[in-house]
Protein backbone atom coordinates (compact mmCIF):
# COMPACT_ATOMS: atom_id res chain seq x y z
CA UNK A 1 0.00 0.00 0.00
CA UNK A 2 1.80 3.55 -0.80
CA UNK A 3 2.38 5.34 2.11
CA UNK A 4 -0.28 8.43 2.79
CA UNK A 5 0.31 11.70 3.11
CA UNK A 6 0.33 13.37 6.59
CA UNK A 7 -2.66 15.89 5.41
CA UNK A 8 -4.76 12.35 5.19
CA UNK A 9 -6.92 10.84 7.94
CA UNK A 10 -6.05 7.40 8.79
CA UNK A 11 -10.01 6.96 10.21
CA UNK A 12 -13.35 7.88 8.99
CA UNK A 13 -14.41 11.04 10.99
CA UNK A 14 -17.96 11.49 11.96
CA UNK A 15 -20.13 9.50 13.91
CA UNK A 16 -17.58 6.48 13.73
CA UNK A 17 -15.36 8.46 16.16
CA UNK A 18 -17.65 9.06 19.24
CA UNK A 19 -16.18 5.34 19.91
CA UNK A 20 -13.57 7.64 21.35
CA UNK A 21 -15.19 9.82 23.56
CA UNK A 22 -17.55 9.07 26.59
CA UNK A 23 -20.39 11.39 25.86
CA UNK A 24 -23.65 10.68 26.87
CA UNK A 25 -26.04 9.13 24.23
CA UNK A 26 -27.48 11.90 21.48
CA UNK A 27 -25.35 14.55 22.96
CA UNK A 28 -24.25 16.49 19.83
CA UNK A 29 -21.41 18.50 21.67
CA UNK A 30 -20.46 22.01 19.77
CA UNK A 31 -18.89 23.42 22.60
CA UNK A 32 -15.25 22.19 22.69
CA UNK A 33 -13.02 25.52 22.97
CA UNK A 34 -14.73 26.31 25.61
CA UNK A 35 -14.69 22.89 27.77
CA UNK A 36 -12.71 20.09 25.60
CA UNK A 37 -14.29 16.31 25.69
CA UNK A 38 -11.15 14.32 27.03
CA UNK A 39 -11.39 11.03 24.35
CA UNK A 40 -11.54 7.75 26.69
CA UNK A 41 -7.72 6.59 26.01
CA UNK A 42 -6.44 9.61 27.56
CA UNK A 43 -8.81 9.40 30.21
CA UNK A 44 -7.20 5.41 31.24
CA UNK A 45 -3.92 7.35 30.39
CA UNK A 46 -4.73 9.96 33.47
CA UNK A 47 -6.46 7.07 35.33
CA UNK A 48 -3.41 5.21 35.46
CA UNK A 49 -1.07 7.59 36.27
CA UNK A 50 -3.42 8.73 39.42
CA UNK A 51 -3.45 4.85 40.84
CA UNK A 52 0.54 5.29 40.20
CA UNK A 53 0.51 7.70 42.39
CA UNK A 54 -1.23 6.54 44.99
CA UNK A 55 0.28 3.66 45.22
CA UNK A 56 2.89 5.90 47.29
CA UNK A 57 2.12 9.45 46.97
CA UNK A 58 5.02 10.92 48.82
CA UNK A 59 7.94 9.03 46.68
CA UNK A 60 5.92 10.15 43.47
CA UNK A 61 5.05 13.87 44.05
CA UNK A 62 8.31 14.71 46.35
CA UNK A 63 10.97 12.73 44.48
CA UNK A 64 9.89 11.70 41.38
CA UNK A 65 7.66 14.61 39.73
CA UNK A 66 10.00 17.32 39.97
CA UNK A 67 13.49 18.77 41.24
CA UNK A 68 12.20 20.03 44.63
CA UNK A 69 15.10 20.98 46.50
CA UNK A 70 13.95 18.86 49.87
CA UNK A 71 15.88 15.40 48.45
CA UNK A 72 17.88 14.12 45.51
CA UNK A 73 16.53 15.23 42.02
CA UNK A 74 15.30 12.75 40.01
CA UNK A 75 17.48 11.86 37.18
CA UNK A 76 14.49 13.08 34.49
CA UNK A 77 11.47 14.64 36.43
CA UNK A 78 8.35 13.62 35.51
CA UNK A 79 6.86 17.38 34.73
CA UNK A 80 10.12 17.91 32.60
CA UNK A 81 9.41 15.11 30.43
CA UNK A 82 5.99 15.86 29.69
CA UNK A 83 6.99 19.19 29.29
CA UNK A 84 9.70 17.92 26.22
CA UNK A 85 7.08 15.81 24.39
CA UNK A 86 4.60 19.19 24.76
CA UNK A 87 7.33 21.66 23.78
CA UNK A 88 8.37 19.19 20.61
CA UNK A 89 4.68 19.94 19.67
CA UNK A 90 4.68 23.68 20.13
CA UNK A 91 8.13 23.97 18.49
CA UNK A 92 9.63 24.89 21.54
CA UNK A 93 11.88 23.30 24.34
CA UNK A 94 11.03 21.99 27.00
CA UNK A 95 12.88 23.76 29.78
CA UNK A 96 11.16 27.06 28.31
CA UNK A 97 7.66 25.89 29.14
CA UNK A 98 6.05 25.43 32.45
CA UNK A 99 2.94 23.54 33.35
CA UNK A 100 -0.27 26.01 34.79
CA UNK A 101 -3.61 25.58 35.23
CA UNK A 102 -5.03 27.22 31.92
CA UNK A 103 -4.00 30.33 29.66
CA UNK A 104 -5.68 32.78 31.60
CA UNK A 105 -3.31 32.12 35.17
CA UNK A 106 -0.64 32.29 32.98
CA UNK A 107 -1.02 35.97 31.42
CA UNK A 108 -1.78 36.44 35.11
CA UNK A 109 1.55 35.15 36.19
CA UNK A 110 3.39 37.44 33.64
CA UNK A 111 1.72 40.66 34.30
CA UNK A 112 2.12 40.14 37.64
CA UNK A 113 5.63 39.72 37.16
CA UNK A 114 6.54 42.72 34.89
CA UNK A 115 7.59 46.01 36.45
CA UNK A 116 5.03 48.70 35.27
CA UNK A 117 5.28 52.71 36.34
CA UNK A 118 2.73 54.75 36.59
CA UNK A 119 1.39 55.75 33.60
CA UNK A 120 2.57 52.84 31.71
CA UNK A 121 0.45 51.33 29.09
CA UNK A 122 -0.73 47.30 28.57
CA UNK A 123 -2.38 47.47 25.07
CA UNK A 124 -5.09 44.79 24.61
CA UNK A 125 -7.40 44.47 21.29
CA UNK A 126 -10.85 44.51 21.07
CA UNK A 127 -11.29 40.57 20.08
CA UNK A 128 -9.53 39.42 23.52
CA UNK A 129 -10.99 37.24 25.68
CA UNK A 130 -13.39 38.79 28.19
CA UNK A 131 -11.60 36.85 31.33
CA UNK A 132 -7.96 37.94 30.19
CA UNK A 133 -9.55 41.62 29.24
CA UNK A 134 -10.68 41.72 33.21
CA UNK A 135 -7.44 40.35 34.34
CA UNK A 136 -5.43 42.87 32.61
CA UNK A 137 -7.34 45.24 33.30
CA UNK A 138 -7.23 44.80 36.86
CA UNK A 139 -3.25 44.27 37.38
CA UNK A 140 -3.08 47.30 35.79
CA UNK A 141 -4.86 49.43 37.78
CA UNK A 142 -3.26 48.29 40.79
CA UNK A 143 0.03 49.99 39.91
CA UNK A 144 -1.49 53.03 38.29
CA UNK A 145 -0.77 51.60 34.65
CA UNK A 146 -3.48 51.80 32.47
CA UNK A 147 -5.07 49.21 29.97
CA UNK A 148 -5.57 50.66 26.39
CA UNK A 149 -7.81 48.90 23.60
CA UNK A 150 -7.21 48.72 19.42
CA UNK A 151 -9.83 48.12 17.37
CA UNK A 152 -8.91 44.79 15.23
CA UNK A 153 -10.86 45.15 11.79
CA UNK A 154 -13.73 43.13 11.50
CA UNK A 155 -14.85 41.42 9.14
CA UNK A 156 -10.75 40.53 8.64
CA UNK A 157 -9.64 41.12 4.89
CA UNK A 158 -6.14 41.37 4.54
CA UNK A 159 -3.17 40.01 7.36
CA UNK A 160 -1.88 43.51 6.80
CA UNK A 161 -4.71 45.51 8.07
CA UNK A 162 -4.36 44.04 12.09
CA UNK A 163 -0.74 44.79 11.68
CA UNK A 164 -1.16 48.18 10.98
CA UNK A 165 -4.35 48.55 13.17
CA UNK A 166 -1.94 47.29 16.34
CA UNK A 167 0.88 49.93 15.26
CA UNK A 168 -1.66 53.27 15.27
CA UNK A 169 -2.08 51.69 18.74
CA UNK A 170 1.42 52.07 19.90
CA UNK A 171 2.46 54.77 22.23
CA UNK A 172 5.70 55.49 23.46
CA UNK A 173 4.26 54.69 26.96
CA UNK A 174 3.25 51.05 25.68
CA UNK A 175 5.18 48.66 27.28
CA UNK A 176 3.20 45.28 26.79
CA UNK A 177 0.98 44.19 24.21
CA UNK A 178 -1.24 41.18 24.44
CA UNK A 179 -2.19 39.70 20.97
CA UNK A 180 -4.18 36.23 20.30
CA UNK A 181 -3.19 33.60 18.14
CA UNK A 182 -6.76 32.46 17.47
CA UNK A 183 -9.22 34.40 18.31
CA UNK A 184 -11.72 33.22 21.13
CA UNK A 185 -14.79 35.33 19.59
CA UNK A 186 -14.36 35.04 16.30
CA UNK A 187 -11.73 31.57 15.46
CA UNK A 188 -9.66 34.19 13.56
CA UNK A 189 -6.12 32.95 13.01
CA UNK A 190 -4.00 36.44 13.50
CA UNK A 191 -0.92 36.80 11.84
CA UNK A 192 0.63 36.56 15.04
CA UNK A 193 4.29 36.90 13.65
CA UNK A 194 3.62 40.00 12.03
CA UNK A 195 1.81 41.78 14.68
CA UNK A 196 4.84 40.51 17.11
CA UNK A 197 7.50 42.28 15.06
CA UNK A 198 5.48 45.89 14.74
CA UNK A 199 5.43 45.27 18.51
CA UNK A 200 8.82 44.21 19.34
CA UNK A 201 10.35 47.01 16.38
CA UNK A 202 8.63 49.17 18.45
CA UNK A 203 10.43 48.17 22.31
CA UNK A 204 7.20 46.89 23.11
CA UNK A 205 6.95 42.95 24.50
CA UNK A 206 4.60 40.71 23.57
CA UNK A 207 2.17 38.04 25.74
CA UNK A 208 0.15 35.68 23.57
CA UNK A 209 -2.99 34.31 24.43
CA UNK A 210 -2.83 31.12 22.31
CA UNK A 211 -5.58 29.01 24.52
CA UNK A 212 -6.99 27.87 21.02
CA UNK A 213 -4.31 27.81 19.15
CA UNK A 214 -2.73 24.13 20.19
CA UNK A 215 -4.30 21.49 18.68
CA UNK A 216 -6.59 23.44 16.56
CA UNK A 217 -3.59 24.67 14.20
CA UNK A 218 -0.01 24.20 13.71
CA UNK A 219 1.93 25.99 16.34
CA UNK A 220 5.78 26.71 16.07
CA UNK A 221 6.39 29.42 19.62
CA UNK A 222 10.20 29.88 18.12
CA UNK A 223 9.06 30.96 14.99
CA UNK A 224 6.82 33.70 16.04
CA UNK A 225 9.46 36.06 17.65
CA UNK A 226 7.47 36.57 21.14
CA UNK A 227 8.21 36.74 24.54
CA UNK A 228 5.68 34.73 26.40
CA UNK A 229 3.13 32.36 24.94
CA UNK A 230 0.00 31.15 26.89
CA UNK A 231 -1.82 28.45 25.80
CA UNK A 232 -4.38 25.78 26.97
CA UNK A 233 -4.19 21.86 25.89
CA UNK A 234 -7.70 20.94 27.20
CA UNK A 235 -9.33 22.32 24.01
CA UNK A 236 -8.16 20.89 20.97
CA UNK A 237 -5.51 19.07 22.19
CA UNK A 238 -7.51 16.86 23.94
CA UNK A 239 -5.46 16.86 27.30
CA UNK A 240 -7.73 16.71 30.62
CA UNK A 241 -8.93 19.55 32.79
CA UNK A 242 -6.93 21.73 33.43
CA UNK A 243 -3.82 21.46 31.34
CA UNK A 244 -2.36 24.76 30.41
CA UNK A 245 1.30 25.93 29.48
CA UNK A 246 3.52 29.11 29.68
CA UNK A 247 6.13 29.25 27.58
CA UNK A 248 8.88 32.00 28.15
CA UNK A 249 11.42 33.35 25.71
CA UNK A 250 15.07 32.39 27.24
CA UNK A 251 15.41 36.41 28.49
CA UNK A 252 12.24 36.65 29.80
CA UNK A 253 12.57 33.71 32.67
CA UNK A 254 14.45 35.64 35.24
CA UNK A 255 12.08 37.33 37.23
CA UNK A 256 8.86 35.60 36.33
CA UNK A 257 6.77 34.37 39.17
CA UNK A 258 3.52 32.02 38.90
CA UNK A 259 0.41 33.28 40.95
CA UNK A 260 0.94 31.11 43.80
CA UNK A 261 4.59 32.12 45.66
CA UNK A 262 5.75 29.21 47.21
CA UNK A 263 8.77 26.81 48.25
CA UNK A 264 10.93 27.37 44.94
CA UNK A 265 10.66 30.78 45.23
CA UNK A 266 14.36 31.31 46.74
CA UNK A 267 15.77 28.23 44.70
CA UNK A 268 16.47 30.79 41.18
CA UNK A 269 15.08 28.01 39.17
CA UNK A 270 11.51 29.46 37.47
CA UNK A 271 10.37 26.31 36.44
CA UNK A 272 10.58 24.77 40.03
CA UNK A 273 8.68 27.40 41.11
CA UNK A 274 5.95 27.03 38.73
CA UNK A 275 6.43 23.50 38.97
CA UNK A 276 5.38 23.20 42.69
CA UNK A 277 3.04 25.96 44.18
CA UNK A 278 1.67 23.29 46.74
CA UNK A 279 0.20 20.13 46.39
CA UNK A 280 -2.31 19.82 43.15
CA UNK A 281 -2.70 16.66 41.28
CA UNK A 282 -0.41 16.70 38.15
CA UNK A 283 -2.20 13.83 36.73
CA UNK A 284 -3.74 16.30 33.99
CA UNK A 285 -0.17 17.48 32.93
CA UNK A 286 1.50 14.25 33.08
CA UNK A 287 -1.45 12.80 30.72
CA UNK A 288 -0.97 15.26 28.01
CA UNK A 289 2.10 13.40 25.96
CA UNK A 290 -1.03 10.11 25.70
CA UNK A 291 -3.19 13.33 24.12
CA UNK A 292 -0.75 14.26 21.68
CA UNK A 293 -0.95 10.19 20.98
CA UNK A 294 -3.97 10.29 20.46
CA UNK A 295 -4.53 13.02 18.05
CA UNK A 296 -1.41 11.76 15.96
CA UNK A 297 -2.16 7.32 16.41
CA UNK A 298 -6.08 7.58 16.03
CA UNK A 299 -6.94 11.22 14.39
CA UNK A 300 -3.77 12.19 12.51
CA UNK A 301 -3.25 15.57 13.53
CA UNK A 302 -3.30 17.18 10.00
CA UNK A 303 -6.35 14.85 8.78
CA UNK A 304 -7.87 16.30 12.22
CA UNK A 305 -7.61 20.30 11.13
CA UNK A 306 -8.40 19.58 7.45
CA UNK A 307 -11.75 17.83 8.55
CA UNK A 308 -12.76 21.10 11.53
CA UNK A 309 -11.22 23.44 8.69
CA UNK A 310 -13.71 22.01 5.82
CA UNK A 311 -16.85 21.63 8.31
CA UNK A 312 -16.42 25.64 9.66
CA UNK A 313 -15.97 26.59 6.13
CA UNK A 314 -19.10 24.78 4.54
CA UNK A 315 -21.24 25.18 7.33
CA UNK A 316 -20.32 28.78 8.62
CA UNK A 317 -20.08 32.02 7.17
CA UNK A 318 -18.05 31.76 4.49
CA UNK A 319 -15.70 34.63 3.40
CA UNK A 320 -16.93 36.83 0.62
CA UNK A 321 -14.82 36.11 -1.67
CA UNK A 322 -15.14 32.12 -1.58
CA UNK A 323 -18.82 32.66 -1.39
CA UNK A 324 -19.58 32.05 -5.22
CA UNK A 325 -17.49 29.06 -4.93
CA UNK A 326 -19.16 27.58 -1.87
CA UNK A 327 -22.96 28.39 -3.10
CA UNK A 328 -22.50 26.67 -5.91
CA UNK A 329 -21.06 23.22 -4.34
CA UNK A 330 -23.62 23.28 -1.95
CA UNK A 331 -26.62 23.76 -4.84
CA UNK A 332 -24.87 21.17 -7.18
CA UNK A 333 -25.04 18.74 -3.74
CA UNK A 334 -28.52 19.37 -2.66
CA UNK A 335 -29.84 18.29 -6.33
CA UNK A 336 -27.73 14.90 -6.17
CA UNK A 337 -28.64 11.62 -4.16
CA UNK A 338 -26.14 8.92 -2.44
CA UNK A 339 -23.37 11.37 -2.36
CA UNK A 340 -21.22 9.83 0.31
CA UNK A 341 -18.19 12.05 1.68
CA UNK A 342 -14.62 10.47 0.73
CA UNK A 343 -12.04 11.45 4.09
CA UNK A 344 -9.10 11.19 2.74
CA UNK A 345 -6.83 8.24 1.88
CA UNK A 346 -9.52 5.74 0.94
CA UNK A 347 -10.18 3.69 -1.21
CA UNK A 348 -13.14 5.15 -3.41
CA UNK A 349 -13.81 2.30 -5.54
CA UNK A 350 -11.04 -0.63 -6.44
CA UNK A 351 -8.37 1.12 -8.41
CA UNK A 352 -9.28 4.56 -7.32
CA UNK A 353 -7.83 5.59 -4.24
CA UNK A 354 -8.55 9.61 -2.91
CA UNK A 355 -5.93 11.30 -1.74
CA UNK A 356 -6.15 14.94 0.43
CA UNK A 357 -4.87 17.93 -1.32
CA UNK A 358 -6.99 20.78 0.41
CA UNK A 359 -5.78 24.76 0.57
CA UNK A 360 -7.22 25.41 -3.64
CA UNK A 361 -10.67 24.43 -2.11
CA UNK A 362 -11.40 22.78 0.97
CA UNK A 363 -11.12 19.13 0.57
CA UNK A 364 -9.98 19.28 -2.52
CA UNK A 365 -9.20 16.01 -3.42
CA UNK A 366 -6.32 14.29 -5.97
CA UNK A 367 -7.00 10.26 -7.14
CA UNK A 368 -4.06 7.99 -7.83
CA UNK A 369 -5.61 5.35 -10.37
CA UNK A 370 -5.19 2.09 -11.24
CA UNK A 371 -4.10 -0.87 -9.30
CA UNK A 372 -0.57 -1.92 -11.17
CA UNK A 373 2.99 -1.39 -10.42
CA UNK A 374 2.76 2.53 -12.31
CA UNK A 375 -1.14 3.88 -11.73
CA UNK A 376 -1.53 7.48 -12.63
CA UNK A 377 -2.11 10.55 -10.12
CA UNK A 378 -4.75 12.84 -10.72
CA UNK A 379 -3.67 16.32 -9.48
CA UNK A 380 -7.14 17.84 -9.87
CA UNK A 381 -5.78 21.65 -9.40
CA UNK A 382 -3.04 21.54 -7.02
CA UNK A 383 -0.96 23.07 -9.60
CA UNK A 384 -3.45 25.62 -10.80
CA UNK A 385 -1.60 27.27 -14.38
CA UNK A 386 1.05 23.60 -14.04
CA UNK A 387 3.23 26.21 -16.50
CA UNK A 388 4.08 28.81 -14.12
CA UNK A 389 2.96 26.53 -10.23
CA UNK A 390 4.99 23.71 -10.96
CA UNK A 391 8.22 25.78 -11.49
CA UNK A 392 7.79 28.28 -8.42
CA UNK A 393 5.30 26.20 -6.17
CA UNK A 394 5.38 28.80 -3.71
CA UNK A 395 3.40 30.99 -5.99
CA UNK A 396 -0.47 31.03 -4.20
CA UNK A 397 -2.90 32.05 -6.71
CA UNK A 398 -5.89 34.26 -6.10
CA UNK A 399 -8.28 30.84 -6.86
CA UNK A 400 -6.83 29.30 -3.85
CA UNK A 401 -8.93 29.34 -0.48
CA UNK A 402 -5.90 28.85 1.76
CA UNK A 403 -2.52 29.81 -0.18
CA UNK A 404 -0.26 28.96 2.51
CA UNK A 405 -2.11 25.06 3.28
CA UNK A 406 -2.39 25.25 -1.25
CA UNK A 407 1.08 25.42 -0.98
CA UNK A 408 2.09 22.84 1.43
CA UNK A 409 -0.07 20.49 0.17
CA UNK A 410 1.45 21.16 -3.45
CA UNK A 411 4.66 20.92 -2.00
CA UNK A 412 3.84 17.62 -0.56
CA UNK A 413 2.16 15.94 -3.41
CA UNK A 414 4.81 16.78 -6.08
CA UNK A 415 7.45 15.24 -3.94
CA UNK A 416 5.55 12.17 -3.25
CA UNK A 417 4.83 11.58 -7.42
CA UNK A 418 9.00 12.22 -7.25
CA UNK A 419 9.57 9.41 -4.72
CA UNK A 420 7.34 7.03 -6.70
CA UNK A 421 7.71 7.50 -10.16
CA UNK A 422 4.36 8.21 -10.56
CA UNK A 423 2.66 9.37 -13.98
CA UNK A 424 0.95 12.41 -13.31
CA UNK A 425 -1.98 14.69 -14.95
CA UNK A 426 -4.37 17.17 -14.03
CA UNK A 427 -6.75 20.49 -14.83
CA UNK A 428 -4.87 22.46 -17.47
CA UNK A 429 -1.85 20.24 -18.30
CA UNK A 430 -1.09 20.97 -22.31
CA UNK A 431 -0.65 18.54 -24.20
CA UNK A 432 0.22 15.24 -24.13
CA UNK A 433 -1.53 15.95 -20.62
CA UNK A 434 0.49 13.78 -18.44
CA UNK A 435 4.02 13.12 -17.43
CA UNK A 436 6.59 12.97 -14.66
CA UNK A 437 8.46 15.87 -12.35
CA UNK A 438 11.87 16.15 -11.50
CA UNK A 439 13.56 18.55 -8.92
CA UNK A 440 14.67 21.89 -10.64
CA UNK A 441 16.31 24.32 -8.87
CA UNK A 442 13.76 25.81 -5.81
CA UNK A 443 11.08 24.39 -7.88
CA UNK A 444 10.11 21.37 -10.29
CA UNK A 445 9.68 20.95 -13.67
CA UNK A 446 7.41 18.88 -15.58
CA UNK A 447 8.22 16.49 -18.31
CA UNK A 448 5.72 15.35 -20.14
CA UNK A 449 5.50 11.86 -21.64
CA UNK A 450 6.87 10.67 -24.86
CA UNK A 451 4.41 9.90 -27.56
Amino acid sequence: MLAPLDVVPPARFGRAMLAHFPLEPGAVYLNHGTVGVTPLAVMRARSAILDEIERHPARFMIRELMTLGMSEPPPTPRLRAAAERVGAFLGACGDGLAFVDNATSAINAVVRSIELAPGDEILVHDQAYGGVVRAIAFLARERGATMTRCALPFPARAPEDFVAAVERAITPRTRLALLDHVGSETALVMPLAAMAAACRSRGVAVLVDGAHAPGAIEVDIAALGVDWYAANLHKWAFAPRSCGVLWAAPERREGLHPGVISWGVTSGDWLQEFDWTGTRDPSPWLAAPAALDFMRDVLGVAAMRTHNHDLAWWTGNVPQPAQGISNRVKATLQGWKNVQQVDGDKDVIPGVRAISTPGHTPGHTSYLVGSGKKPLLVLGDVTNIPLLFVRNPGWQAVFDTDGALAETNRRKIIDRAMVENLTVTGYHYSMPGAGTFKKDGNGYAFVPVKA
